[in-house]
């Protein structure tokens, strides 16, 4: 067996054919966008490639038959705010071998050291942690479009060659045919009767105020965890743009008080059953195939890919206001049956709280490791975003 850094354009279209030939008899996967993949990698499409870097890597057997792949990455501006300085590895598909497995992690893990690394987080993405994130443990069936995806068998793969958890990552299903828990409705209208608050769908018109709106929520909601770096604009136009196809306005939600933006949901159609017949391929055929099969209702399922609230709004019943009128606007789109609610980690207690509160059911479990390179250290936990936020604000402001 022997590795090779992808270089050519040859290379790069075989990486990417790998993985669509290895699921080829999986009906539960669905092939990512290639393009879209490959914007990761490609400097003026991902701004994380502007303060890092990033490769990748095929493994042959020894006939020279592509049999695993992987990815390595470093992100500048996250990869010191660890004790260890830590960068990335994921993309990864490899047949159930240990030594070829080993081989992809050791091209990722020398490939980091020598600019400078101590550790790598993977499977990650080479940019926001809404996709492709995490390695697949629990839950081996269809995935939301962006999930990640795999066999049963790396979790072995991934803690032989030493990886250790790092986080969990928890993904929920909401059945809209049930109805939710009576006391989050009277949670919903306690809240609505409050002169002060108000929410508003997204309108694509005014798509710049409500940028600047979430990220004002977002980077004052994430700003006590471990990982957090304020949101960029060009990182949501990006997003935007990918998902232009799937935004339906009124299933993007903010929440004000006072006119003063203090909560989101981002929610979209799950394209997956859709997409699944594309084979990672959006050309004009698939688009005009898309857009026939989203007329006919073909999607039955929406995603939940983030909700913020603002620390000091916390635990005043904001989400169950948000929900409130989401549910109007699902009852109208009766072809709809279920909500992924996508993915909470363990990090997170309020928002896992929030998931049980809705009567939501377990989906999938995902996991993120960390693997450090001086084997004498000890590995930690990822931090907890405690659930007294609010009370930490608070004190601030005193």
């Amino acid at each position: 067996m022997y590795i090779k850094e992808v270089i050519s354009g040859r290379e790069k279209r075989a990486w990417h054919k790998f993985q669509r030939d290895f699921y080829r008899d999986d009906p539960d996967f669905s092939a990512p966008f290639e393009k879209t993949i490959e914007a990761i990698f490609t400097p003026g499409k991902n701004e994380f490639l502007e303060n890092g870097a990033a490769t990748r890597f095929l493994l042959y057997d020894d006939g020279g038959r592509i049999i695993g792949r992987t990815a390595a990455f470093i992100n500048a501006k996250k990869a010191y705010n660890f004790r260890q300085p830590t960068g990335g590895m994921g993309f990864f598909e490899c047949v159930n071998d240990q030594k070829a497995a080993d081989m992809l992690f050791d091209a990722c893990k020398d490939w980091l050291a020598r600019r400078g690394m101590e550790a790598m987080d993977g499977p990650i993405n080479f940019g926001e942690n809404d996709n492709y994130w995490g390695l697949l443990v629990e839950g081996f069936t269809a995935s939301g479009w962006g999930m990640n995806y795999n066999p049963p068998y790396y979790k072995a793969l991934f803690e032989n060659y030493g990886f250790k958890f790092y986080f969990e990552q928890v993904s929920n299903m909401l059945d809209y045919r049930k109805s939710f828990p009576e006391r989050f409705w009277k949670v919903a209208d306690w809240v609505r009767s409050k002169p002060e608050y108000s929410c508003r769908h997204l309108e694509l018109k005014h798509v710049e105020k409500y940028m600047r709106d979430m990220k004002e929520v977002y980077d004052d909601a994430w700003r006590y965890h471990e990982n957090f770096v304020p949101l960029r604009e060009e990182t949501m136009r990006k997003e935007l743009r990918e998902a232009k196809g799937l935004i339906e306005e009124d299933l993007i939600w903010f929440a004000y008080c006072n006119d003063e933006p203090i909560a989101f949901l981002i929610m979209f159609p799950d394209a997956s059953p859709i997409f699944r017949k594309f084979d990672g391929k959006l050309n004009l055929v698939n688009k005009l195939r898309f857009l026939w099969m989203k007329r006919r209702h073909k999607m039955n399922q929406t995603r939940i890919t983030i909700m913020g609230v603002k620390p000091q709004y916390q635990r005043s019943g904001i989400e169950s206001l948000l929900f409130w009128h989401l549910k109007k606007r699902m009852d109208l789109r009766p072809w709809y049956t279920g909500m992924q609610l996508s993915w909470v980690g363990d990090f997170n207690p309020k928002m896992r709280a929030l998931h049980e509160s809705v009567g939501a059911t377990f989906h999938q479990r995902h996991y993120t490791y960390r693997m450090l390179f001086n084997g004498e250290q000890e590995a930690e936990r990822s931090s907890i975003i405690a659930k007294d936020t609010r009370e930490k604000y608070l004190n601030e402001e005193k």
